[in-house]
């Protein structure tokens, strides 16, 4: 086999793990929602948590449907392939940072969060940055079929995430929470409304 090749078992390959990161997720965050069932006076629950866990659970939701659009990929290398594989790793990062193993240093779920904080944005601000490339991967066609839409999403949500790197405040951290679910609702239904 040479490093570069366009055999569409690489795509199936790739597509399984994927699969196997997002199964991860998706598990963690499921879990993590669990336990407010299972135990619900054990943790302080916050909407401000709740809300970015249930915000990364539509992300990784589009994430997966996104990432049928490999399928495009004309050649496939091994960056190419680890590239994937870590945006993919981004996401379950972002899971693990939500749903820690336990609370006991801290007041409860959005004291940890927001103490958290810029790992959590920061992380989020680098699966925008690899959405570009992994964007991009697909062909410079489907890049510029999203038009100047793309580009604006993108820099908005990082600044999105700059902002709530650096405040603590819990109105502007909700607040940024709406427009960056609200959005990625609205994208979703434009995106996909025809498909």
């Amino acid at each position: 086999m040479t490093p570069q090749t366009s055999n569409p078992d690489l795509y199936t390959h790739v597509r399984v793990v994927i699969s196997i990161i997002v199964g991860l997720c998706i598990t963690t965050l499921l879990g993590g929602f669990a336990r407010f069932v299972q135990h619900p006076r054990r943790e302080r629950v916050s909407i401000l948590h709740l809300g970015w866990a249930s915000s990364l659970l539509l992300w990784i939701i589009h994430f997966w449907w996104w990432e049928f659009r490999l399928s495009m990929v004309q050649q496939w290398t091994f960056a190419n392939y680890f590239f994937v594989i870590l945006y993919a790793i981004l996401f379950f990062f972002l899971c693990t940072l939500l749903f820690p193993s336990d609370l006991k240093d801290y007041a409860g779920y959005e004291d940890y969060f927001l103490s958290r904080r810029k790992w959590f944005f920061g992380f989020l601000a680098a699966t925008f940055l690899a959405d570009v490339i992994d964007t991009s991967l697909k062909g410079s066609a489907y890049l510029h079929s999203f038009g100047v839409e793309y580009p604006i999403r993108i820099v908005a949500n990082l600044v999105i995430c700059v902002i709530a790197m650096f405040t603590s405040n819990r109105r502007i951290q909700l607040t940024l929470l709406a427009v960056s679910f609200l959005y990625h609702l609205a994208l979703i239904a434009l995106l996909y409304s025809t498909q």
